[in-house]
C-alpha cells in the first residue's frame, strides 16, 4: 500500500485491490450479497453457477452468526490462495480507488447511488480531530467469532463497510458523478434475482490518477464517517489490528491499519432510507382493545378506514400529525389508525442525557414506549415479545397472513404492525455527532452493497 497520495489531514486511501477479471469486464457471476443474509442454499446456488464466487470464501460456515470449525476457515484462506495462485483474482500493482454505482428501480423509477470505494483510518468509535468514524445505531447482539476467524486465516476484509459522510456542499458526489459521465465503467455486475439477489446493477469506475485522488481526499477532509452498515465488520477490523500491534510495530502504511469502505455523500441523490417497521406478536393478552386501553395516556390515535397500502400512504402525507407520528395495524380486525405521541418529548424523563434528536425519533418511541411499556409490560406480562423487521408494506401484509418473509419473527405470529416513515438524514447525522446511538432497526439504507467487486489484502 502506497500512502504517497496522503495529504494533510485526508482520511481516505487508495488501496492495492485484489479483483477478478484483472478489474474489467462483467462480474455477474462472481459477486455475492452480504454474507449476513444468505444461507447454505442461497450460497449451493451461487457457487453452481460459478465455483469461483466469491461467497465460497465469504461464507465458509453456516450459519455466519456463530463461530465453525476450524477447518472451515482454513478452507477459505486455501480458496483464496488457489484463486489468486490461477490468476481468477489479482492483485492491483497500484493503488487505486474505484466510483462505484449501483442502479436499481424504486416506486417505478430509476435511482443511482454513487459513492466511492476506498480506504480509510482504523479507529476507535467515536469524534476525533480531522473526522472521526461513527456508529449511527445500536446492533443486536451476537458473536463475531466467525468474521474474526475468517479475517485471521484469509488476512483480507473480503466485504466494504458502508459509510456516509455530510458532504454538505456537494462537492464529493459531483465528483464521483463526473468520474463515471466522462466513460464506460470498467467492470459491471448483477446481482441476479434467481440466484437470490436483488437485480441491481453494480458498475465500476477505476480510478488511478493523482488529480482525482487527491481531489477526492480534499472533498473529504475533515469529515466524519457515519456507519450505514458493517457495524460489526468494522470491529472486527479493530480488533485484528490490536491482536497485530500486540505482536509487534506495524509499519505506518500496513494495510490492516485502514479499512475497506464504500462511501456515499449524504448530498447524493441516490441515497435511499427506506422505513423498518415492526411486526409484534406472541402476546398473551394482546387485543386491540386492551392495546387501546393499555396505551391511552400515551397515544393519540385515529382511526383509518383503508387498506393497510393506503394506510401507509395517508402516513406519509399527514403532516399535522407531527414528525413522530405512525400508524398501527391491527391483524385480527384488519383495521388501521393513525397515531401520534400523546404530548411532545415523552422519553425526556426516562432519557434526559439523549439529544432531543433522539428522543423525538419515531422508532425510539415505538420501542421505549409501544413495545417495552404496552406490549412488553402490560400484554405480555413483561416478557419480551416476537419482533419481525419487515421494510415494505408486502411484506408486512405478507407476515400477517401467516408468510415467513426471512424478516424475522416466525410463521403465524402477527398481532400487530408499527407502521413507520423512514428515519431523515439528518436525524442520522444529528444523533451520531451527538456521540449517541439509536435504537436497533433504526435504518435500511438500500441497496446493499455488492462482495467481490473489489477486497482488500491486510498482509
Amino acid at each position: 500500500m502506497s500512502s504517497s497520495y496522503a495529504c494533510g489531514m485526508a482520511t481516505v486511501y487508495p488501496f492495492h485491490a485484489m479483483q477478478y477479471l484483472s478489474g474489467s469486464g462483467d462480474a455477474s457471476a462472481l459477486i455475492a450479497p452480504p454474507y449476513d443474509v444468505l444461507d447454505g442454499q442461497g450460497k449451493a446456488r451461487l457457487l453452481a453457477k460459478n465455483a469461483a464466487n466469491i461467497v465460497g470464501i465469504d461464507l465458509p460456515h453456516t450459519p455466519a452468526k456463530e463461530l465453525g470449525p476450524a477447518a472451515a476457515y482454513e478452507g477459505a484462506a486455501k480458496a483464496l490462495s488457489e484463486l489468486l495462485a490461477r490468476g481468477v483474482l489479482s492483485k492491483r500493482g497500484t493503488p487505486a480507488m474505484f466510483a462505484y454505482r449501483q442502479s436499481f428501480m424504486a416506486d417505478g423509477k430509476l435511482i443511482q447511488r454513487c459513492g466511492m470505494a476506498c480506504t480509510t483510518d482504523v479507529v476507535a468509535f467515536g469524534p476525533r480531530a480531522g473526522g472521526g468514524v461513527l456508529p449511527h445505531e445500536e446492533t443486536f447482539s451476537g458473536p463475531k467469532e466467525d468474521r474474526m476467524a475468517l479475517m485471521k486465516a484469509t488476512k483480507t476484509q473480503l466485504s466494504p463497510i458502508f459509510g456516509l459522510h455530510a458532504d454538505e456542499q456537494g462537492v464529493a458526489t459531483k465528483l464521483v458523478r463526473e468520474v463515471m459521465s466522462k466513460r464506460a465503467p470498467d467492470m459491471t455486475a448483477t446481482m441476479s434475482k434467481e440466484l437470490g439477489g436483488d437485480g441491481v446493477l453494480h458498475e465500476l469506475w477505476t480510478v488511478s490518477d493523482a488529480a482525482t485522488i487527491g481531489a477526492y481526499q480534499s472533498a473529504l477532509k475533515g469529515e466524519d464517517i457515519f456507519i450505514a452498515d458493517g457495524h460489526h465488520r468494522y470491529t472486527t477490523g479493530l480488533s485484528y489490528l490490536k491482536q497485530l500491534e500486540e505482536q509487534g510495530a506495524l509499519a505506518a502504511d500496513h494495510p490492516a491499519k485502514r479499512s475497506m469502505m464504500v462511501l456515499v455523500s449524504m448530498s447524493d441523490p441516490g441515497l435511499v432510507i427506506w422505513p423498518t417497521h415492526r411486526v409484534l406478536g406472541g402476546m398473551k393478552d394482546y387485543s386491540w382493545e386492551n392495546f387501546a386501553k393499555a396505551s391511552s395516556d400515551a397515544i393519540r390515535v385515529t382511526a383509518f378506514a383503508g387498506s393497510m397500502k393506503e394506510l401507509d400512504a395517508a402516513l406519509a402525507t399527514r403532516s399535522d400529525l407531527g414528525d413522530e407520528r405512525f400508524a398501527l395495524w391491527d391483524f385480527a380486525s384488519k383495521r388501521g389508525y393513525l397515531a401520534q405521541p400523546a404530548k411532545p418529548d415523552m422519553l425526556a424523563a426516562r432519557f434526559p442525557e439523549k439529544p432531543r434528536a433522539w428522543r423525538e425519533l419515531s422508532v425510539a418511541f415505538c420501542q421505549y414506549v409501544i413495545v417495552e411499556q404496552m406490549c412488553q409490560g402490560k400484554l405480555n406480562g413483561g416478557q419480551p415479545v416476537k419482533w419481525a423487521f419487515p421494510h415494505t408494506i408486502p411484506e408486512v401484509e405478507a407476515i400477517g397472513s401467516g408468510e415467513e418473509t426471512g424478516a424475522g419473527g416466525g410463521k403465524g405470529f402477527a398481532q400487530l404492525a408499527v407502521i413507520v416513515r423512514p428515519t431523515p438524514l439528518s436525524a442520522v447525522r444529528d444523533v451520531s455527532r451527538a456521540n449517541q446511538l439509536m435504537p436497533q432497526k433504526s435504518t435500511f439504507f438500500y441497496p446493499k452493497l455488492a462482495t467481490g467487486l473489489f477486497v482488500h489484502a491486510l498482509a
